[in-house]
């Protein structure tokens, strides 16, 4: 399957009121070769001096800025990765209106740029409509009058909506050189199997309001017994939750691959005519595929096959009605966001239709926009910084492996061929996606959604007949995070993250070792995480360690998922530890390779001492302050329950704890609350 693992989940932006004073540095100033944040690339001013960074770091290194800077009301987080998405929509806000104020030649990138995005910025026209739009869609939902009917709605690769069961076409773990039909379960409405099973009060209280919520929505857009329909999509969703993996266990590699032949996949689960929902998609000549959660699947097609069409017919109504909210009248858009933003996510305010427009051509066309945004905002000298940054970090990881002692000489000689074989990714595609088959017309944003839809199911469907393509990015330029992908083995960072604070061309070193050389470690230690180190140098899922050195490395792991687990971000709410140990490993990776990094580009000779701070008190505080961050309690329960990412808080005071070189950075010592004897820190890279 196609996994990739990401630096973090981010959110939505902010107006162009707000981007006016957040202090980003123009064109002209960045002209001076002076740092955008304070004299060396640090906010001084944002530390809390109060406290002790011993017994929180995290506050310690942005307390007072958190203070002073409360989340947007359209925003359910607020920190440098929401300030940077904000100022990412800026820019692509203002390259589509220079794109769509020219006069451009139909067919051409920039037409279609600007007709996508105008079409979904006039509401006038949208709430005129009403449901028109989706009208041929929901006659032919309506239309269905067996489960092979359903079977192949679910199919159609241009309707957007879920089932039980998907599939879809990916990287085959075992074979980094094919494309491979990739299947596994999905069809819910809320994020995770917990939202309907776990007896918990704030989940109770959802699976109340989530049903009232569908009701609602099936009412404003026409539809007659709204309550009763909704009583059965909640009661259709939560056995589909009961027969869901946990997603401890959908995270893992080893589990989630198993090859199967197309023959086998009738054996496994009988119930499901796969032949109807494939033909549907055009899959027409499966040889063999990959099944994810494989227990799941025969349990999930008795249950398609036992639940009444009308069900489904209501299942898929409402859910083709829900996440084509954002293009229906306002009264239907307004309903799903106070469900799934207010009550969900405790988002006080629906972002501005501007915010939602740029980022709806971001999915649509991002590699069109992207082409303009880094000739725009992307320097080669920038690139070509962060190679040298890249291959420094390389060094040290090399440096940190050699000197492992639970790790036996066999295995470091294959863990050096893999780190060798890292292909880092700067900035933006060497070769740019083409759109010229892709139609997109002037005020049909339902239509256009489903066109950019079916437009990726076919180049997915063409992919299956060619060598996989490994110059092919995942992520957008103008897109605020980085990956590793174990199945190409390459670690990817786009343009607009490499800006302050994670990256500034002119600041002191150790601040940017600290900040974008901790978000380099951060992508290889994906590389050598739980699940990242099943895959060879090649790309492949195979055992490529001895026995004793999993054993070792699976102790230290279980160690730091002990850890994590204590930690508890809001009363009886605690880390799961499993779920993050992947996110929790590259951190540590990446705070302890960056600053040997750090240390082998001083070159032996000792780092100067800037406004009473060392070289290590900086670079440990620039990693602080990228994660300085606000975040809404409904969110942040949300991240606990279903996000593999720890909270900004213990990717700060959870990484530092196991740090030894923090300890005498900033002297702590036994007292201090984050202070962990030195037997019991964990040293794992």
């Amino acid at each position: 399957m196609n996994r990739r693992a990401f630096l973090f989940t981010s959110g939505s932006g902010v107006s162009l009121a707000v981007a006016s004073q957040l202090g980003w540095a123009s064109a002209a100033s960045a002209a001076t070769n002076k740092p955008q944040i304070g004299s060396f690339g640090i906010d001084l001013a944002g530390r809390d001096l109060s406290i002790s960074p011993g017994d929180d770091f995290w506050k310690y290194g942005g307390g007072t800025w958190m203070k002073n800077n409360p989340i947007p009301a359209d925003r359910v987080s607020w920190g440098p990765f929401d300030q940077l998405a904000a100022k990412a929509e800026v820019d692509v806000r203002a390259i589509i209106d220079d794109l769509s104020a020219k006069t451009s030649a139909p067919g051409s990138i920039e037409q279609k740029i600007g007709d996508f995005y105008r079409s979904f910025m006039d509401t006038t026209t949208i709430d005129a409509a009403g449901i028109a739009p989706l009208q041929a869609d929901l006659d032919l939902i309506a239309a269905a009058k067996t489960h092979d009917d359903i079977a192949a709605i679910f199919g159609k690769p241009d309707l957007p909506t879920p089932a039980p069961i998907g599939w879809g076409v990916g990287l085959d773990d075992g074979n980094p050189d094919r494309y491979i039909v990739t299947i596994s379960h999905g069809g819910l409405g809320m994020p995770e199997r917990d939202y309907y099973l776990k007896d918990d009060a704030r989940f109770k209280e959802l699976r109340d309001k989530y049903p009232a919520h569908i009701a609602r929505l099936l009412t404003l857009a026409g539809q007659r017994d709204g309550a009763s329909k909704a009583a059965a999509i909640m009661a259709l969703e939560t056995e589909i939750a009961k027969r869901h993996w946990p997603i401890t266990d959908r995270r893992d590699s080893t589990k989630m691959y198993n090859p199967r032949t197309r023959a086998q996949l009738d054996e496994i689960a009988p119930d499901f005519p796969w032949a109807v929902a494939f033909k549907a998609t055009g899959l027409t000549d499966i040889q063999d595929c990959i099944v994810g959660e494989v227990t799941a699947m025969g349990p999930l097609a008795t249950l398609f096959k036992n639940t009444p069409v009308d069900t489904w017919k209501a299942y898929l109504t409402y859910h083709l009605i829900s996440n084509s909210a954002s293009m229906l009248p306002k009264a239907i858009d307004d309903e799903n966001f106070d469900f799934y933003g207010k009550t969900l996510n405790g988002q006080v305010k629906q972002r501005d239709r501007w915010k939602r427009g740029t980022q709806a051509v971001n999915g649509a066309l991002g590699e069109g926009i992207g082409q303009v945004y880094v000739q725009r905002h992307f320097s080669p000298s920038a690139k070509a910084k962060m190679l040298v940054l890249v291959e420094n970090l390389r060094k040290a990881f090399k440096v940190r492996i050699e000197g492992l002692s639970w790790m036996s000489a066999e295995t470091k000689v294959k863990a050096m061929r893999k780190l060798a074989t890292f292909n880092p990714k700067i900035g933006y595609p060497d070769k740019w996606r083409d759109y010229s088959d892709l139609e997109i017309k002037a005020g049909d944003p339902i239509g256009n959604a489903r066109r950019v839809q079916a437009f990726n199911v076919k180049r997915d469907l063409e992919d299956l007949k060619k060598k996989t393509d490994k110059t092919r990015w995942f992520m957008t330029p103008q897109t605020v995070n980085a990956y590793y992908n174990p199945i190409f083995n390459e670690i990817v960072f786009p343009a607009a993250i490499l800006q302050p604070p994670f990256f500034d061309e002119f600041a002191d070193p150790a601040v940017n070792y600290g900040a974008i050389g901790g978000v380099i470690g951060h992508e290889m230690g994906h590389g050598f995480d739980d699940q990242g180190a099943k895959y060879d140098e090649n790309g492949v899922l195979r055992d490529w360690w001895t026995p004793a050195d999993v054993k070792a490395f699976e102790a230290l792991g279980t160690k730091m998922v002990t850890q994590y687990n204590g930690f508890q971000p809001l009363p009886g709410v605690n880390i799961n530890g499993q779920l993050t140990i992947g996110e929790n490993i590259g951190d540590h990776c990446g705070v302890v390779v960056g600053h040997v990094a750090y240390q082998l580009s001083l070159a032996g000779r000792p780092a100067p001492v800037i406004d009473g701070l060392t070289g290590d008190q900086r670079f440990y505080l620039a990693w602080a302050q990228v994660w300085r961050a606000q975040q809404r309690d409904e969110a942040l329960r949300n991240q606990v329950q279903s996000d593999p990412h720890s909270p900004a808080q213990y990717r700060v005071n959870g990484t530092v704890q196991n740090v030894d070189g923090w300890y005498q950075a900033f002297n702590v010592k036994p007292g201090n609350t984050l202070y962990v004897a030195p037997k019991d820190r964990v040293r794992i890279w």
